[in-house]
């Protein structure tokens, strides 16, 4: 799971700076407001990218993960009702 997100994350990052770089490069001299649209577009991609790659699956079970503090974690088994008294 971590490495598929992590690959879509890297692809979609250099989808950005092949955007930005091609932009720039090429694109600018056919035509400058193709170029700013182009620039635009990359300036979206990198927080979805982020939002993305931290994206958590409903086989991640992060909140079943101790905290680390005892007494939360009681408390958090009492309030489930994983606790049998």
């Amino acid at each position: 799971m971590y490495a598929r997100r992590r690959r879509n994350y890297f692809l979609m990052m250099g989808g950005c700076v092949a955007l930005f770089v091609s932009a720039w490069t090429l694109v600018r001299l056919w035509s400058m407001p193709v170029a700013v649209g182009m620039c635009v577009v990359a300036m979206v991609i990198p927080p979805i990218a982020a939002m993305i790659a931290n994206r958590r699956g409903p086989e991640d079970r992060w909140w079943d993960d101790p905290s680390g503090d005892p007494k939360s974690d009681a408390w958090w088994d009492e309030l489930d009702g994983k606790k049998h008294h």
